[in-house]
């Protein structure tokens, strides 16, 4: 059996990633969180994000259960590279994906009646819930970094934190974002957004497979 060293701080570092990666998709929950944002205000929005952020550690927590099922597949030298190697691949169909869909599909007519923060949270976590496919997002990027670790407890455990805090910093730059500039933000706005996201996964997908390739540690 193969191992490779683990660092706490490495693997914060790939869940505070892994975090951004997956709540950055503009899907419903994304176009609920800008048009909050523009409707209601900044914190009304953000904490809509919250909300998909507490649903985003739930599925990434069943994901990483589910994959240390096969642990000793992935910690062994020889498969892992056709792991990390599916893993891009998923990463680069996942952001091109991203690319060529439409945002703007995604918009609802929303009340401007702002109710509770807690409700606009416990609604955020309800939509982003209810789309459990975030769970393939998940799988791609814990192959791709190799994020599953269950022998190292509590690194694992930081690293899970580390998802849900990378999240949530998406969240918050992006309706600080939004609200600096709402007299200007459209529909363009939302698909520039899904673009650059979607292009910056396929580029991360190809350097995954470069990495791979060369033999590095990614």
């Amino acid at each position: 059996m193969w191992f490779e060293p683990v660092s706490t701080l490495d693997l914060i570092i790939k869940g505070l990633l892994i975090g951004v990666v997956a709540s950055a998709p503009m899907g419903p929950v994304g176009v609920l969180c800008i048009q909050r944002t523009l409707n209601k205000g900044r914190w009304y929005g953000f904490v809509t994000g919250v909300g998909a952020a507490f649903s985003d550690i739930i599925y990434a927590l069943v994901t990483g259960f589910g994959m240390s099922f096969v642990i000793d597949f992935i910690q062994n030298k020889d498969t892992l590279f056709y792991v990390q190697m599916g893993g891009s691949a998923m990463l680069v169909l996942f952001g091109l994906y991203m690319f060529r869909c439409d945002p703007a599909q995604s918009i609802r007519p929303t009340s401007h009646k702002k109710g509770t923060l807690a409700h606009n949270l416990v609604t955020g976590f309800l939509v982003t819930f209810s789309n459990p496919l975030i769970i393939f997002l998940f799988v791609a990027l814990f192959a791709r970094f190799a994020f599953v670790v269950p022998e190292h407890v509590v690194p694992q455990s930081l690293g899970y934190l580390s998802i849900f805090a990378g999240a949530m910093a998406w969240w918050f730059a992006l309706t600080a974002g939004v609200n600096k500039v709402r007299s200007r933000f459209d529909v363009k706005g939302l698909r520039f957004i899904n673009r650059l996201v979607g292009s910056v996964v396929v580029i991360a997908g190809i350097v995954g497979f470069v990495v791979t390739l060369a033999g590095l540690s990614l």
